[in-house]
């Protein structure tokens, strides 16, 4: 690696560096579409052999602080990468009650039996350790969203929607423990959490139905990426104030790609369905790529920080194996009692951490640091839950099974009747596919 710079100007390296990510990137998404190993994990261990042929990039001091901008940035866009792609039908309504209840659910009790085992494990006290059980207990839609492609309609949709809730929730419950010492009272703290969530949903609806009708009105050749800087700029003043900055992101998205939903009665006309169309096809591609790229370096930097001697300490891996536990036993009882009579596979160990577990544990102030816990924790409940998802989708890949095979033939009879019955059929062509 000495050599190359040597030979290469230091400008044409970095050039040369960051075009092969790109494009081993792409590469790796392709090996994940034909085997289902979830190309974050193979970024990062691209990240880790960037690591071993130059040593010296570890120690950078900028590493840590680049890491946290390109997270954030990562999340705005695969938040919204996820809201584009969502369409909200009254039918839907059952499905993301659903989603969010597992997310909920999911977030607040791993996080306290987590918590519990922390407290356990390293005697710290259980508040401090349930700012780190946080970040451990929800799920990373950035290897989600990728991943479940390949699942039904229904599996699919129900899988982002509880991720983007995770995200977002995980968030809020984080930066309210992280600020606790501002509140006097568990009255105060009930109070500032509703208040917060009511300001952010209040801002969120404006500033969507004011962005969305923006877009159409922008005629200038450059106008998406203006429209991302607007939702960064407005996330990082959210955040600043504590507000839940992430509601904004996916707000926008879901309006934009719902404009016959949101856009009704007198606010029917202030969108040109000619007009909004062929701009959501443009900005959703943009959305796309872009949330691609960070998502690729984001998963690289990570592999570059990555301690591999951690690995290998075996009280780490007790720990870790006990909080990899619970993340599914608790995900195992609350899909029983939510899906009831629906297959609960293979959304079972479809339950990834990265990104935002990744993100947050950097961002834990130092007053909250547990002396004792390693880092190699997080890499082995990434790795852990990675790998179990990307075993359940391989499996899930060859075939399905009898009560899957019944139940989405059923679906499509009922979809079928109702549409007759009412002297017309809508059924969407991908979905009659799927089926």
């Amino acid at each position: 690696m000495d050599y190359l710079m040597d030979i290469i100007k230091p400008e044409y390296f970095i050039i040369i560096t960051i075009s092969m990510i790109i494009i081993l990137s792409f590469i790796f998404n392709l090996i994940s579409i034909k085997t289902n190993i979830p190309s974050v994990l193979l970024l990062m261990a691209l990240g880790v052999l960037i690591q071993y042929a130059y040593p010296g990039i570890k120690n950078n001091t900028y590493l840590e602080n680049t890491l946290i901008v390109i997270g954030k940035a990562g999340l705005i866009m695969i938040v919204l990468e996820a809201a584009l792609d969502l369409r909200l039908k009254r039918d839907k309504a059952g499905l993301i009650i659903k989603a969010f209840l597992m997310a909920f659910l999911g977030l607040v009790v791993s996080a306290f039996l987590i918590a519990l085992a922390i407290q356990y494990f390293l005697e710290s006290s259980f508040y401090n350790s349930l700012v780190f059980a946080v970040p451990l207990s929800i799920m990373s839609s950035a290897i989600i969203i990728p991943s479940v492609s390949g699942l039904t309609e229904y599996k699919k949709e129900f899988m982002i929607y509880e991720s983007t809730f995770s995200d977002i929730l995980g968030i809020i419950l984080f930066q309210f423990l992280i600020i606790s010492e501002d509140f006097t009272s568990t009255t105060h703290i009930v109070f500032s959490v509703v208040s917060n969530i009511v300001i952010t949903v209040i801002v969120a609806v404006v500033t969507g139905y004011l962005s969305v009708w923006a877009m159409q009105k922008l005629t200038g050749h450059v106008k998406f990426f203006l429209v991302i800087a607007v939702l960064m700029l407005l996330y990082a003043i959210g955040s600043v104030f504590h507000l839940s900055s992430l509601i904004l992101i996916l707000l926008f998205g879901l309006m934009l790609n719902n404009t016959d939903l949101f856009y009704r009665g007198i606010l029917k006309n202030a969108i040109n369905d000619e007009k909004i169309k062929p701009i959501f096809k443009e900005f959703y591609t943009i959305t796309l790529e872009s949330a691609f790229v960070l998502r690729t370096f984001f998963f690289v930097t990570f592999g570059i920080t990555i301690s591999l001697i951690s690995l290998v300490n075996f009280e780490v891996a007790i720990q870790s194996l006990v909080f990899t536990g619970i993340l599914y036993l608790v995900r195992l009882v609350f899909l029983k009692i939510i899906y009831r009579n629906r297959s609960i596979m293979p959304e079972l160990f479809i339950a990834p951490r990265g990104l935002i577990t990744v993100l947050l544990f950097f961002t834990i102030p130092a007053n909250y640091f547990i002396k004792n816990f390693d880092q190699g924790v997080l890499l082995y409940v990434i790795l852990a839950t990675s790998f179990i998802m990307t075993i359940a989708l391989v499996i899930r890949k060859g075939g399905k099974n009898i009560s899957e095979i019944l139940h989405d033939y059923d679906e499509l009879h009922d979809t079928i009747e109702k549409s007759f019955e009412q002297g017309h059929l809508e059924l969407d062509k991908d979905d009659m596919e799927k089926k």
